[in-house]
């Protein structure tokens, strides 16, 4: 059996490859074509969509996981698809390299963070997808292809694949020179910020916050470069902040109420206020990422930036309506031209609502997403949602043409799942088109 990280999505296939090679990736298809099968690929099991679940055959990657080449004069750096972000930033430090932005979790596979569009936040940089100057991967018919900067709209296309147009074994990234970021947290009332939210974005490299349904503050962090020396609590004091109070709290707070609904308002205030505020300098990598030990789910949805505020506002009052003990997460980034990225064309603002564990999010997800769609509101790929092929296909201008490369890197269908087919639709046959 296959489960995701959180828990909420499983399969059981009826086979189960853990290739060491590209040339074992093609073979495992080509065995799936044999049978008669589809293929799905997966990473670390990141992604709260059912992005992955199958009943054909499920690819592992988590043994393609080296960096197989790296320069750095030039920056580009080649890696295996199923390397953890963890360990690549690892190895991209020892090279004196860095990837100019990251998301807060580094436990997704490199191939998995880039087909769902994950991104960190920073309103002048893109999602981490825009970094790939090529990529390698084993297409629908089982061949091995190289897809670089000429190829076009294949090359868009696979940058956020979603799984869908080819199995992803290395992929050539652009990186910047190791950098160190000055990180600041700091509790602000709410009000204050989103009055302010446009110069907070613009004035810093990385601006996010948080902010608890039925709280009045907001948790901001600011991440800016800095030349100044390496200053960090220490070992005990990296614990006491990023496990104990950022994790073992948070689901003590959570668990209690799940377990007393009513008391949820006075536990958000409560953990609003009780959030500590700290400043550290730590190497890029070392400051984007955090431990994330609480299990949760979570929808997440991307707007033109200029409706963020407003956006957190309503989205906040629909979730005072349920029965909610998580924050609401606000992060920008600027727009990119990956056919199917959420920020296609546009500086986007990204609106995050979740669930605690065990708590039934679907009503007042449901509602967070009608209420994104009066902007335009593209889902994160690998969040909830329940939009279909139907809806999703008119906010995004390169849908065609994604389409089209999909059609031509996998003309029988044989990366289809019950979820591609619903997001996506079917695959245009040849005879069809």
């Amino acid at each position: 059996m296959w489960t995701n990280w959180a828990g909420t999505h499983s399969c059981v296939p009826v086979a189960i490859e853990r290739p060491k090679s590209a040339r074992e990736v093609a073979g495992a298809v080509r065995r799936a074509a044999e049978a008669g099968r589809t293929v799905r690929a997966a990473g670390a099991g990141h992604s709260f969509s059912p992005c992955v679940p199958t009943g054909g055959a499920l690819v592992q990657l988590g043994r393609l996981d080296r960096i197989l080449d790296a320069d750095p004069a030039s920056g580009l750096v080649k890696a295996e698809a199923g390397i953890t972000l963890a360990a690549l930033n690892r190895g991209l430090q020892e090279r004196g390299l860095a990837l100019p932005n990251l998301g807060d979790i580094d436990a997704q596979s490199l191939a998995g963070a880039l087909a769902t569009g994950t991104h960190g936040t920073g309103a002048r940089l893109p999602n981490l997808s825009a970094q790939v100057e090529a990529l390698e991967l084993v297409t629908g018919t089982g061949e091995r292809r190289t897809l670089a900067r000429e190829d076009g709209d294949l090359l868009r296309a696979a940058r956020v694949g979603l799984g869908s147009v080819g199995i992803v074994t290395a992929v050539t990234l652009r990186c910047v020179p190791a950098f160190r970021l000055r990180g600041v947290d700091a509790t602000l009332p709410l009000e204050e910020v989103l009055a302010t939210l446009d110069e907070r974005a613009d004035a810093h490299d990385h601006f996010e916050f948080w902010t608890f349904p039925h709280s009045p503050l907001a948790l901001t962090r600011t991440n800016d470069r800095t030349d100044a020396p390496v200053d960090t609590p220490g070992r005990a004091g990296a614990w006491l902040h990023d496990v104990l109070l950022d994790n073992h709290a948070l689901e003590l707070l959570s668990r209690a109420g799940r377990r007393f609904p009513s008391a949820i308002p006075l536990i958000n205030r409560f953990a609003a206020a009780a959030a500590s505020g700290r400043e550290r300098v730590d190497w890029s990598h070392r400051v984007f990422a955090s431990p994330r030990l609480v299990r949760f789910d979570e929808m997440e949805y991307a707007i033109p930036r200029e409706h963020a505020a407003d956006a957190v506002r309503e989205a906040r009052t629909i979730l005072e309506r349920h029965r909610v003990n998580f924050p609401v997460e606000l992060r920008f980034v600027t727009a990119d031209d990956a056919l199917l990225s959420p920020a296609h064309g546009r500086d986007t603002a990204y609106v995050a609502v979740h669930v605690f564990e065990g708590m039934d999010g679907e009503a007042p997800f449901r509602e967070v997403e009608k209420l994104m769609a009066g902007w335009g509101g593209r889902p994160h790929w690998g969040k909830r949602s329940f939009l279909s092929a139907r809806e999703l296909k008119t906010r995004y201008p390169a849908w065609e043409a994604f389409a089209a490369a999909r059609a031509e890197l996998d003309p029988e269908g044989r990366f289809e799942n019950p979820w591609a087919r619903r997001t996506l639709g079917a695959v245009r046959r040849p005879e069809a088109a």
